[in-house]
């Protein structure tokens, strides 16, 4: 079987990956192709855009949260019902986690697939050839199919830049003009996920866009290729666990693969924190991670809601609460202009979002029982100092250095700013 495949890779950060990448997901669905998108690396923001360009949920491939083998089978399964399966990098093309492992030319070596290269052209003509040079020539092997260049002034300018393609080997597919109606707001990368800015028209505006000036038919006709199927998943008897998922404008982040996990334990139900009265009947209760400070007003309004939980936690209910429900746990958090807000008051330590800088990187946890357990931090808040973390756990980093990451424990509530990755794993995080 044949399908249209391909890893959409970037010459640095900031070329523009994401916004190419819904421009094609939806003009091969406009073409009559079910896109299945995946995100490589831990994102969590960059799936629900692909979510507005294809109307199927993106999966994170990683190699550093899972097993190079459990990769491919996520590719293979979810690729299975569609045909087209459109991957978008991470980073520059050959960053990593460490060095180049784990990079977007990693997963797509590891998946045999031709990588589209996006180029920020921005400031550069012909010496852009050289560029093009390196990342074709940089790791033998690694199938490019071509480029487009992104931000282009003018017709001319995109004449220069498809010369220089041509003299180092590297197919032009075409170009994106540099118009500021054709960018994502840069609010909405990374740094918060603006509710209003209308993803499902952005799409149709970029797809519109790159329908007259990239040739979308030459790379269904360059990137279609062999498609391995999987092997049929046996059934698993569902578990007897009640569990709960909260999920609204406030925690909208996990891995699409953890929750289908979840549903081998038992029935998983979704319920809002801002918008619910109390918590569904639970026996596992699932708080991820989002921007629970931008919703601060209507969280700390929520008494009920508040109340049911820390009685539910009190009473020795089993809970993981990742980096936002961690904060909705919290004492309370003070935001960047110094208001203080009341949360749910589990957690012994309060939380503030006033002058604090950006952690994130890979972790890998040790638990007390020996089991290891991978993740990624990214925030913008910190715990104030409190009672100590539970420091039973071993928090390393990518090149397993100890790191300072916390973890709290409160009876059955486990609390972290680190977002666990299950999805390869045969048993829940943690000891529960």
């Amino acid at each position: 079987m044949k399908k249209i495949q391909f890893l959409i890779g970037a010459s640095s950060l900031g070329s523009g990956k994401t916004t190419l990448a819904m421009g094609l997901m939806r003009a091969l669905s406009r073409k009559g192709f079910t896109v299945q998108p995946f995100k490589c690396g831990p994102d969590y923001i960059d799936t629900r855009h692909h979510f507005a360009a294809t109307g199927r949920s993106s999966v994170n491939l990683d190699t550093f949260l899972s097993t190079d083998s459990h990769l491919k089978e996520l590719y293979s399964r979810y690729g299975s019902t569609a045909d087209a399966c459109v991957i978008e990098g991470t980073m520059g093309l050959y960053d990593g986690y460490a060095i180049d492992k784990g990079s977007s030319a990693d997963t797509a070596m590891l998946l045999d697939l031709p990588v589209i290269l996006v180029v920020k052209s921005k400031s550069v003509a012909y010496s852009v050839g050289p560029i093009l040079y390196g990342l074709k020539n940089f790791r033998p092997g690694l199938k490019i199919a071509g480029v487009i260049f992104n931000f282009v002034s003018s017709e001319k300018h995109y004449a220069l830049l498809k010369q220089a393609a041509e003299a180092v080997g590297v197919r032009s597919l075409g170009y994106l003009k540099q118009e500021s109606a054709l960018e994502i707001p840069v609010e909405n990368l990374g740094l918060n996920i603006d509710e209003e800015f209308c993803f499902n028209e952005f799409a149709d505006l970029i797809a519109s866009a790159m329908e007259s000036t990239v040739d979308i038919d030459k790379i269904i006709d360059i990137c279609t290729q062999e498609f391995t199927e999987s092997e049929p998943q046996p059934k698993v008897p569902r578990g007897p666990l009640k569990i709960s998922v909260a999920r609204d404008e406030a925690f909208n982040f996990y891995y699409e693969e953890n929750i289908k996990a979840l549903r081998r334990y038992g029935k998983v139900t979704f319920f809002s924190p801002i918008h619910d009265n109390e918590l569904p009947e639970t026996d596992f209760l699932y708080l991820p991670g989002g921007y629970p400070e931008l919703h601060l007003p209507e969280l700390t309004a929520n008494k009920r809601m508040m109340t049911s939980i820390r009685a539910y936690c009190e009473n020795g209910g089993k809970v993981l609460a990742e980096c936002g429900g961690m904060i909705y746990l919290s004492q309370s958090v003070i935001d960047k202009d110094g208001v203080k807000y009341d949360m749910a008051a589990v957690l012994p330590r309060s939380v503030t979002l006033d002058g604090v800088k950006l952690t994130m990187g890979y972790r890998k946890v040790v638990t007390p029982q020996g089991d290891i357990w991978r993740g990624h931090e990214f925030h913008y808040s910190k715990l104030l100092p409190g009672p100590d973390s539970d420091l039973s756990y071993k928090v390393y980093n990518a090149k397993d250095e100890l790191c300072d990451s916390d973890i709290l424990r409160v009876k059955n509530v486990i609390a972290t700013y680190i977002h666990i990755y299950w999805g390869d794993s045969e048993k829940l995080p943690f000891d529960f």
